[in-house]
């Protein structure tokens, strides 16, 4: 069942590892990862998360590429085809792929308009729009109105917001559009870098920040990045802090959604899989725990000072990011200048993520239905975009927290551990390992061949049963939803099965089409 049709390449390796490094490094990075690390344990957290990386990250990530590039060699860019090109003989293999392809599509729907987000305040810091708020009531007033959740004196309706997610979505579509090499690698080659810039200026002023409260000398740098990296070990006997640190793995390096999978694809049989990966989930890693970890947290706790800063960390990622950062920015020398470095690294972070997470859909159109580019990016816009508005204007009513539930946090890990299963017991380990050192540059240690045999795959089970175990029932009854809100999370919910059971028609479709080419 190859596909006759040439399919699309990176034009450099440096091209490759940006945008995976791209698609791993985004709003959790700066946002998610220090608001988890604080309120669960500080510099203890860190134990777990590091544990993960080594027993999840890194196995994944190493299987993604490598299972991607041997579907790719096979003219099959996204999970039901790579999964069948791995085991042929199941006829069903192909349908668990499906995840590969929802999983990005579900997040894709609601992370265009967060990233929008990013953009619009980017322009606020800019312009000084919110340069005299003071407070946080009136920033998080501010915040509310932008996203349509209250009408006050700074926005009425979600005019303003929709203008954002207009112009983000188009920018979506734009990159996509132009393909592996001329859109997602060229854009990925440039926008990685500013990134990073911004981060590195950033992080060279909150290091370089004295105590401004001459009453408070104690709420100094020194002592904010204290209370962020010392450790609580108390915390490690909780397993949420366990089950937060995998999941924070998870998310951060992209792992379990599929994306890899697609973008390794477009590799060639000789082309390095174990030190690619190794540097993109490296690059990933000092985004997060150098910059992500070194930017809020002590810089709010320098203003807020160490009482106001855990209530702040679990005000929620939004808050910390649009409502504490900007506070803070507004009190130091060229806040408007800093205020937009904050935002515009956002959404270059957003931004590289979400053309990632449209790249497995558009690749399935392409690869097995035989689709140009240009149809099947055409197809996907008008489809997200309708699909689109429901995070939109639904957002006070919980839609987005469940689209982010099931893409972004189950549907991930459940995919992560049939991955495990078939790239170990299906392809083989021995198999395996030979794949993975194909035209490898180095060679990785060998207690890797009994970890990701053995124990990721344990790892992952774990993850599964104890989420099973605490929080099935309660999701599934929607105890913690509110009476109100739940015909929203209802109708949210059908809309994602039927949305599942279409991917799987159409998966369907494909193969019986193919068989019928293969047997003429």
């Amino acid at each position: 069942m190859q596909n006759s049709k040439k399919r699309n390449t990176w034009g450099s390796r440096l091209g490759i590892i940006m945008a995976v490094a791209g698609s791993a490094v985004g709003l959790g990075n700066f946002l998610r990862f220090p608001a988890k690390a604080v309120c669960n344990g500080g510099g203890a957290f860190m134990i777990p998360y590091f544990i993960s990386l080594l027993l999840l990250g890194l196995p994944l990530m190493w299987i993604e590429w490598t299972l991607g590039r041997f579907g790719g060699g096979f003219g099959h860019g996204t999970a039901p085809g790579i999964f069948h090109s791995v085991w042929r003989k199941n006829r069903f293999i192909k349908y668990f792929g499906i995840i590969g392809i929802f999983g990005p599509l579900v997040i894709f729907i609601y992370y265009v308009y967060i990233e929008s987000w990013t953009l619009a305040y980017s322009f606020f810091a800019l312009f000084g729009k919110y340069g005299k708020l003071a407070d946080q009531a009136s920033m998080q007033n501010f915040l509310r109105g932008f996203q349509g959740l209250e009408n006050n004196q700074y926005f009425q309706g979600l005019s303003i917001a929709y203008i954002f997610f207009l112009i983000t979505f188009i920018l979506n579509s734009w990159i996509i559009f132009h393909g592996i090499k001329g859109g997602i690698e060229r854009f990925c080659k440039w926008a990685m870098p500013v990134l990073f810039v911004f981060g590195c200026i950033l992080l060279a002023r909150v290091v370089t920040l004295g105590a401004p409260n001459p009453a408070q000398p104690d709420w100094n740098v020194s002592n904010g990045f204290g209370f962020l990296w010392n450790p609580d070990f108390s915390a490690l006997k909780s397993s949420h802090v366990w089950l937060e640190a995998a999941g924070q793995i998870f998310f951060t390096l992209s792992v379990g959604i599929g994306v890899i999978l697609t973008y390794a694809s477009y590799l060639s049989k000789g082309d390095d899989v174990v030190l690619s990966g190794l540097t993109a989930t490296a690059t990933n890693e000092f985004a997060e725990v150098i910059l992500g970890g070194s930017i809020i947290i002590p810089t709010a706790f320098i203003f807020f000072g160490p009482n106001n800063i855990r209530a702040i960390a679990q005000s929620g990622v939004f808050n910390l990011g649009f409502v504490t950062m900007p506070l803070v920015l507004n009190k130091l020398p060229f806040a408007q200048l800093f205020g937009f470095f904050w935002f515009f690294l956002l959404f270059l972070a957003g931004i590289t993520s979400s053309v990632s997470l449209a790249q497995p859909a558009i690749a399935f159109l392409e690869d097995e239905f035989n689709l140009s580019r240009k149809k099947a990016v055409l197809i996907f816009s008008i489809l997200t975009f309708i699909l689109c508005q429901g995070a939109v204007f639904f957002l006070k009513n919980g839609v987005v927290d469940e689209l982010d539930f099931w893409g972004g946090t189950f549907f991930l890990v459940l995919f992560a551990t049939i991955e495990v299963i078939l790239f170990v017991f299906v392809f083989g380990m021995e198999n395996a390992w030979d794949e993975i050192h194909k035209g490898a540059d180095m060679k990785i240690p060998a207690i890797y061949k009994f970890i990701i045999k053995y124990i990721t795959p344990l790892f992952l089970f774990f993850i599964l049963v104890s989420w099973f175990w605490q929080e099935w029932i309660p999701i599934i009854l929607m105890k913690n939803i509110s009476l109100s809100d739940r015909p929203f999370i209802l109708v949210t919910r059908v809309l994602l099965i039927l949305a599942f059971l279409i991917l799987g028609v159409l998966v369907k479709i494909a193969w019986k089409n193919k068989t019928k080419v293969d047997n003429r």
